[in-house]
């Protein structure tokens, strides 16, 4: 890939070309085009509305039934408004009612004690008490630790890890579920494929002709015009509504599996992950910032703990949490700090439980793909009108001008003889065929066959550990140019043992090393080590293995201290913390101010470099505090850079006492003190080795073989991120591992907006980034033209996340917050299956290419035979039952087996697609032309010469008629069943490689071939067919698979890499004047995507 440009910079029209707009794709969107939506992540309401407006649409409620329900949408921020109204007037009332009681010197009664099984409090109690933050009532109970005794459950070990404990807890409070609001049941989508227009249409034309037939003819003979017509019309109704009911239940599910969110709590002292649907009161909770709440409850303890209401107050304040204000709502999430929670109210007890009860969930979400697939079948469908109504002109004008004959060659209609119900039946059957061939003009399941890849592709990908939570993400990853990656857990294994330790101002082994180290530094270091962490240590009872949990670093350094002699429970037991500094990636520090005795000890933990500058002295053998001196600086320096070079994560621990009375004792004070950052003594540094994936090379080549850039952004050391990206293969050799390839994340935030944007294409590491610094890289690379895909796990994360056409969470370390932000999340946090989206969005696009090719073919095909038959003869050799048959082949079984082809390694010989190419490329225009052309050529031969090349002049004219039609009937289905399969491969002369492993598309081939077996063979009374000869068999098979050599020899045609289209827009900007060329925007945006 050059760095300068985009590597799909093809079109003069394609966004990815633009030259550095002021923000996202918006700005470039054509006004002109309603179909034209670049990314429907951030579009307005008024343009969702304009393309549903200007599509050519016959059913509706099918055709946008997986796009957004504006109405519903609008409905449901109605609901939830009034929910949380009703919720904040209560708690406004409880107030003030306990306001008035207070001045009137009226003590507020407890609520009566209501027992429930074994409990001494009921859910009722509980809800209301959480529900009105009711204060007082927490202090009549006995607060937290009054609380946890009636709930039978401890502060801080939380319930014993006993199912029939849990049971009993679930049958006395509930369990975290809520009703859901019942799917769609199946009757439903029968009644969405009835409400077609076309097919209501040819269902009361059918019944027309059923009660003409019956008339005429008897009730034996006269039914099988409108009663095959009926049947035909049914069969399409039950295999669409099938197909779409299988799709939605795909959705249900996985929409369910989103909501699944996993979490730690404690039980019996252990930390165990279970899923938010087993959460039951009494349960203790640890919190961290970017969780959300699981469930309401009480603080039990916690440290600068704010939480972001919005989700149920819909006010973004962040409302700070301490033992005056202790209750915890469910859904909200912890914007800063940690603590931990006792769990009061679970389910539908709760505010939150009540907001997802009362709303439906809707998995409707329209993709840029679907929309510009409703613009290709509105222009098509357009065509096809026009077409259909032409036909009914000319068919009509020729039967009453007594041009049209019947099977034994009568003229149909004489003025003044024909009988009026003759006549009507007449003109119903010549409506019937004009209606028909709308069925098979306007694409209705063009759309819909991105919803059916997207469903089935999302079902894959789950398998591939990605789950995705928006549609659109799932095709834009097909576009993608570059993706911003994280290091730790995603290029690395997310495993970190701390391999080297700096103490005492030299290099110690770190596998026995207790031995060599002064007890004061060992004490020192514990102490930090546990107080100064979010994760903890577990030692069973009975003895045993202990469980270290928390993230990767904190495991590690809990593991160290645990190897240094560390007693987890002990440590923590012997001191308080006063105050915390939860970690914060700008800083890159976090630290706890904890009191042993009078004293106070403010402990540290962060980047080495950064640790190291606030630094002034460090303990040596002797106990002693010696000064850091120029000398000794540099030796950590080296040490710092030796150990980055090595791919080590290097993290300071330092500490600095100070004295009791220095320290705040009031909490507010507490909560504004800032504790302090310099002067500090230096405890150790430590180097924590995360080995790189073994497979992450492999991925990184193939994305750089498929003209995807990997750039690395780390919150690292610059020196540590260079080696892993060495070795992960983001840079190739030492000669790539400098500026501007290499940058730190402070040197690219001080440049300007200009210089960014020229630097930012160049970049492939970046070190010691904020997340701010990521968002600044993502903005750039967008307005660069870039299709921009962003990893990320913590809450900071979440405006690169959001900005990013594709953001990637991380499943296992992301956060809440991250995972909201995200459209998709990668389960493993591997790098690879990050590479498995890529290959799935390719696919995605690929499949809807093979689809329009196959159902353009058949279109095309299908109109002209008819349209040259009806201007010439005045009958068409394809009637409305086969034309039905036709159509359900094209529209519903075209779309299951060629949108559900698995991704191949070929799509990544390709570079990415630009997200304004044309839909239908020049090759695809070729092998469409070339099929098409070839049926409708050997299939009219056959219609006016046919009953000559079959020797069928010496039977009766209706039987040789009628044969004739059977074979142009069964020669067009097999020409369609043969070249299905030229469509699974469009540029490549093996369209057979791969075909026997999906399963699904053979089943459908032969599922086809055997229902028009059944056909012809069986049902010639419903379709108007006679039944062929082997030897005519063996034509209608020979004409089809002709199709196979002609496609080879079809490929071997060279096609221009410009566009169709855009030779289409030059000859109509030289034909339209200049003063008119304004007016034609529609025109072009429909060009364009074709």
């Amino acid at each position: 890939m050059s760095s300068g440009s985009s590597p799909y910079r093809k079109h003069k029209n394609d966004v990815e070309s633009g030259g550095g707009g002021s923000g996202g794709f918006e700005d470039y969107e054509s006004p002109s085009d309603p179909f034209d939506i670049v990314s429907t992540k951030s579009a307005s309401v008024d343009r969702l509305k304009r393309w549903r407006q200007a599509a050519l649409v016959l059913n509706a409620s099918r055709r946008f039934r997986y796009t957004l329900d504006l109405k519903k949408e609008e409905e449901k921020k109605q609901i939830i408004a009034k929910i949380r109204t009703h919720a904040q007037v209560i708690r406004a009332a409880y107030l003030f009612q306990a306001a008035g009681a207070q001045s009137n010197g009226v003590q507020r009664a407890p609520p009566s004690p209501i027992p429930t099984g074994d409990f001494s409090i009921s859910p009722d109690q509980l809800a209301s008490m959480t529900r009105d933050h009711d204060f007082s009532a927490l202090q009549n109970y006995g607060g937290v630790k009054g609380l946890s005794e009636k709930l039978k459950t401890n502060p801080e070990k939380g319930i014993h890890d006993d199912d029939s404990q849990i049971l009993e807890r679930k049958n006395v409070f509930g369990s975290n579920t809520y009703p859901r609001k019942k799917g769609r049941s199946f009757w439903r989508f029968v009644l969405d494929a009835c409400r077609d227009t076309t097919l209501i249409i040819l269902m009361v034309a059918a019944a027309a002709s059923l009660a003409l037939g019956i008339k005429t003819e008897g009730i034996e003979e006269g039914w099988y015009d409108g009663g095959s017509i009926f049947l035909a019309v049914i069969i399409v109704i039950v295999v669409t509504a099938v197909s779409d009911y299988k799709q939605s239940l795909q959705f249900q599910n996985l929409n369910e599996e989103k909501q699944n969110i996993h979490l730690e709590v404690v039980r019996g002292g252990r930390r165990i992950e279970i899923s938010i649907f087993d959460i039951i009161v009494g349960d203790v909770i640890p919190l961290k910032i970017g969780d959300q709440v699981p469930a309401d409850g009480i603080l039990v303890s916690g440290h600068s703990l704010a939480v972001d209401e919005s989700s149920m107050t819909g006010e973004s304040k962040i409302v700070h949490k301490d033992h005056k204000a202790p209750f915890l709502m469910s859904g909200c999430k912890i914007a800063d700090g940690y603590g931990t929670m006792l769990v009061t109210s679970v389910g539908i007890n709760t505010e939150w439980g009540l907001l997802m009860a009362s709303i439906s969930e809707d998995n409707g979400e329209e993709t840029p793909l679907q929309v510009r697939l409703n613009g290709v079948a509105t222009f098509i469908g357009i065509v096809g009108l026009v077409v259909a109504i032409a036909v009914l002109i000319i068919l009509l004008a020729r039967y009453f001008s007594g041009h049209s004959k019947d099977d034994k060659d009568k003229v149909e209609f004489i003025a003044g003889k024909t009988s009026v119900g003759d006549a009507v039946d007449g003109a119903i059957k010549i409506f019937t065929i004009a209606v028909t061939i709308v069925v098979v003009a306007v694409p209705e399941g063009l759309p819909l066959a991105v919803t059916l890849t997207l469903a089935y592709s999302m079902r894959k990908m789950m398998a591939d550990k990605a789950l995705v939570r928006r549609l659109s993400a799932c095709e834009t990853m097909g576009s993608a140019t570059t993706i911003c990656s994280d290091k730790t857990g995603t290029l690395t294994l997310n495993l970190m043992t701390v391999v080297e330790a700096y103490i005492c101002g030299k290099k110690i082994d770190t596998q026995n090393n207790k031995s060599e180290l002064p007890s004061k530094v060992v004490s020192l270091l514990i102490e930090g080590i546990a107080q100064n962490t979010t994760g903890s240590v577990f030692t069973p009872e009975g003895g045993g293995n202990i469980e270290v949990s928390g993230s990767p670093t904190e495991k590690a350094i809990l593991q160290w201290g645990v190897n240094l002699g560390m007693d987890f429970d002990v440590v923590r037991a012997e001191s308080s913390v006063v105050h915390a500094f939860p970690f914060n990636s700008e800083k890159k520090r976090g630290g706890v101010a904890v009191k042993p005795n009078s004293e106070v000890h403010i402990h540290w933990k962060g980047a080495a470099e950064i640790l190291l500058d606030a630094c002034t002295s460090y303990l040596d053998d002797n106990e002693s505090l010696v000064a850091l001196d120029g000398d000794k600086v540099r030796y950590y320096k080296k040490a710092i850079e030796s150990m980055a070079a090595g791919s080590l994560r290097c993290v300071a621990i330092a500490y600095r006492a100070c004295k009791g009375e220095t320290v705040p004792n009031d909490e507010e004070e507490l909560g504004i003190w800032q504790m302090p950052e310099d002067d500090l003594v230096l405890l150790a540094i430590v180097g924590l080795k995360d080995p790189c994936r073994s497979n992450v090379r492999d991925a990184v080549q193939l994305c750089i073989k498929a003209g995807v850039k990997v750039r690395m952004v780390t919150g690292d050391n610059l020196q540590t991120a260079r080696a892993i990206a060495l070795e992960c293969g983001i840079l190739e050799s030492n000669a790539d591992a400098k500026e501007p390839n290499l940058i730190e994340g402070k040197a690219f935030r001080a440049l300007s907006e200009e210089q960014r944007l020229e630097v930012a294409e160049k970049i492939s590491v970046m070190g010691r980034s904020s997340p701010n610094d990521k968002l600044l890289l993502v903005q750039a690379l967008r307005k660069k033209g870039h299709v921009v895909a962003v990893t990320g796990d913590g809450t900071n994360d979440a405006p690169a996340l959001h900005e990013a056409d594709i953001g990637l969470a991380m499943g296992i370390q992301g956060t809440e917050v991250a995972k909201e932000s995200s459209d998709i999340i990668i389960l493993d946090d591997n790098f690879a299956s990050v590479v498995k989206v890529v290959r799935w969005g390719r696919s995605v696009y690929a499949n809807i290419q093979k689809f329009i090719q196959f159902q353009l073919t058949v279109n095309v095909a299908a109109l002209v035979i008819n349209v040259v038959a009806a201007i010439s003869s005045g009958d068409v050799p394809l009637n409305a039952v086969q034309l039905l048959w036709v159509n359900l082949i094209m529209d519903t079984l075209g779309a299951l087996a060629l949108a559900t082809e698995p991704p191949t390694d070929h799509l990544m010989d390709r570079t990415p697609v630009g997200r304004r190419e044309p839909l239908i490329t020049n090759i695809m225009w070729r092998n469409l032309l070339i099929q098409a052309l070839y049926q409708v050529m050997v299939l009219n031969v056959l219609n006016f010469e046919g009953i000559k090349i079959l020797n069928l002049e010496h039977e009766s004219n209706e039987h040789a008629k009628k044969t004739k039609n059977t074979l142009i009937f069964n020669a067009f289905v097999f020409s369609q069943i043969f070249n299905e399969f030229n469509a699974r491969k469009p540029d490549e002369m093996n369209v057979f490689k791969g075909v026997t492993k999906n399963r699904l598309f053979m089943g459908i081939i032969g599922f086809t071939i055997l229902l028009q077996v059944i056909i012809i063979m069986f049902l010639g009374k419903f379709t108007t067919t006679v039944r062929l000869s082997w030897q005519l068999w063996l034509v209608s098979v020979g004409i089809g698979i002709i199709s196979w050599p002609l496609a080879v020899v079809g490929k071997l045609i060279p096609v221009s890499r410009r566009p169709f289209s855009e030779y289409f827009s030059s000859i109509i900007s030289s034909c339209i004047p200049s003063h008119r060329r304004n007016m034609g925007g529609s025109l072009r945006g429909n060009e364009e995507v074709l």
